[in-house]
């Protein structure tokens, strides 16, 4: 399984979406600064993640979530949590 997630810099107004087979140590990796992307932006909180049976799918996702107009959706859907 493959898991498309979006996170948010706590101190920053920076969105992150990426994907992974391992949601949990991915997630460590970005607070920790071991992810070069997204190093200088660390904390982060999840707020968006779906799962995904192959990565072949979850890959079109992602790339479908980082296009402009989506970023801008999940933002709205961050501001309503």
């Amino acid at each position: 399984m493959y898991t498309v997630y979006a996170i948010k810099s706590r101190n920053h107004n920076y969105i992150y979406v990426g994907l992974t087979d391992c949601l949990e140590r991915r997630l460590s990796q970005h607070n920790w600064k071991h992810a070069t992307a997204t190093q200088f932006y660390a904390p982060f909180d999840l707020f968006f993640s779906e799962t995904y049976p192959t990565r072949v799918e979850a890959r079109i996702r992602e790339k479908y979530l980082k296009w402009w107009s989506w970023k801008e959706f999940l933002k709205k859907k961050l501001a309503e949590l």
